[in-house]
């Protein structure tokens, strides 16, 4: 089966990525987490190690198993990077071509697919620099999905922004590996 990354940043939605990753393990995908130090206020990496079968990347400490950089390495053997939930933060690092942490090392160093599910505050999700960002990352020839459009967000508001249902991205990301035969 293919080998996905799933990359996860700092959002309530972080704990909806256990059930992405383990759906795709059961699937027979090798899954290989990488989380944002944000994403590890929300799961953690421990959890999601457990779920994968693989162990979890978080800061390029992490990376002391081998004499060439894991981030270098997921970057080469993925089929496909999902980053869900993926916040504003993380969408301006990739649409600007910033490596801060090891997920944004192997954005920029993959030629995997890549579909981003964003989650975030309504009106972060509107500001114009934030669509700028979205504009440039599916110029450079990502894949969204999301977010929804309407719903009950962790900071109180009603709206746009809720990560989408995991069954959508686990249904994108089938159609996904089908298409590009992997």
């Amino acid at each position: 089966m293919a080998t996905i990354i799933i990359g996860i940043t700092g959002s309530i939605a972080a704990y909806k990525a256990a059930d992405i990753a383990s759906q795709l393990v059961k699937k027979d995908h090798e899954v290989h987490v990488v989380m944002t130090e944000a994403a590890t206020e929300f799961i953690t990496p421990l959890t999601l190690q457990v779920l994968s079968r693989n162990p979890v990347l978080v800061s390029l400490e992490d990376e002391k198993q081998s004499w060439k950089p894991g981030h270098i390495d997921l970057a080469d053997k993925a089929d496909l990077m999902v980053i869900a939930p993926a916040s504003a933060n993380t969408l301006g690092n990739f649409a600007n071509g910033l490596a801060p942490d090891p997920l944004c090392s192997i954005y920029l160093a993959t030629k995997a697919t890549v579909l981003i599910a964003p989650a975030m505050n309504g009106k972060m999700w509107d500001h114009p620099a934030t669509q700028r960002n979205i504009a440039q990352l599916k110029k450079d020839g990502c894949s969204f999905i999301g977010p929804e459009q309407d719903g009950m967000l962790a900071c109180g508001y009603t709206g746009k922004g809720r990560l989408w249902e995991v069954d959508g991205i686990l249904k994108r990301i089938e159609d996904i590996l089908q298409s590009n035969g992997a």
